[in-house]
């Protein structure tokens, strides 16, 4: 089988350097890479030009109009019987391609997913951003594996589609903000056989400070409830676990405010909740920093989420026309 490997990017030159680094290494020979450069103001051009003569790969620049509808383009432009596509911020094994083959050839897949890991260059903060979105008090430690029981949907940093499967979808439908659950539900609804590949995994860059992590967090939470306008199916009551651990915030404090000793009483959930998360963090890293790190990272998680899908959801503070 060919496949077509598909990679928007906005202004990550170093990145697309370091992807088709990984992608001159596969085993599986049989590919092509379509990068479409989204309207930025650092190219990526040159970059591919460097690996032009090692790879088959191709460079199109086009207007920011979402990196869903910069796949829609890649896929258009696409010789491939299988399309996969990646985000910018990873790095793969040699056998990644191989594995994605196997993959699909043995279980017939329509659609897969593939998991995320830790970027191997990750620093501390990393470490503790990476902690908080695959712990087991945090996610369920279900993100990109099988322990998931419910349906599964293959998220667009580590994802591929048959090219029959663009053909009856048209791809994106939305530019961003959950374009790719949109997509997943939609090969659902077709009867397509979705599945996860678990060895077809990506090392992914996690956000290297807390501001950025917070705008990452807050998107996902707007991307939530903007799904959910779509598919009200997709919506779990676990999605509303953030909102209400900042309503509970939000109340301890206040409660605090009128009647100290109670809002302690009150607040003692929380510690325990913030006690545990370090001692699992430090468990699972043997780092201190990491874990003091982890307690943070796991605040703006939920607190980043739970105003994202509040704000979406009230229509307040936020823009629709995001790019």
């Amino acid at each position: 089988m060919f496949y077509t490997v598909i990679v928007p990017v906005y202004n990550r030159p170093q990145e697309i350097y370091s992807l088709l680094a990984c992608l001159a290494t596969q085993t599986y020979k049989k590919f092509e890479v379509i990068v479409v450069e989204s309207g930025s103001y650092i190219k990526s051009d040159d970059v591919v030009k460097i690996y032009s003569a090692k790879i088959d790969v191709r460079y199109f620049f086009k207007g920011n109009n979402g990196q869903g509808f910069s796949r829609n383009y890649g896929m258009s432009q696409a010789k491939g019987d299988f399309f996969i596509i990646l985000d910018s911020d990873v790095l793969i094994d040699s056998d990644f391609i191989e594995n994605i083959n196997r993959g699909v050839s043995e279980s017939g897949l329509d659609a897969y997913g593939g998991p995320d890991k830790l970027h191997p260059a990750a620093t501390d903060m990393q470490k503790a951003v990476n902690y908080s979105m695959t712990s087991f008090l945090t996610t369920g430690g279900i993100r990109g594996s099988k322990k998931n029981k419910g349906k599964f949907y293959p998220r667009s940093f580590n994802m591929g589609i048959s090219r029959k499967v663009y053909e009856a979808t048209g791809g994106y439908k939305l530019p961003f903000m959950g374009e790719d659950i949109e997509l997943s539900a939609r090969i659902m609804a077709l009867g397509f056989k979705i599945g996860l590949i678990e060895k077809a995994h990506v090392y992914h860059e996690r956000k290297k400070d807390l501001k950025s992590y917070y705008k990452q967090m807050h998107w996902f939470g707007r991307a939530r409830i903007n799904i959910n306008r779509y598919f009200p199916q997709t919506f779990k009551l676990i999605h509303l676990v953030p909102v209400l651990f900042v309503s509970y915030l939000i109340a301890t404090v206040i409660i605090m405010v009128f009647h100290w000793q109670i809002g302690y009483i009150a607040s003692l959930p929380l510690q325990i909740f913030f006690f545990c998360v370090f001692v699992d963090s430090l468990f699972q890293f043997h780092d201190l920093k990491v874990a003091l790190y982890s307690i943070p990272t796991v605040f703006i998680q939920l607190y980043g989420y739970a105003v994202g899908m509040s704000q979406e959801f009230l229509g307040i503070g936020v823009k629709r026309n995001d790019t």
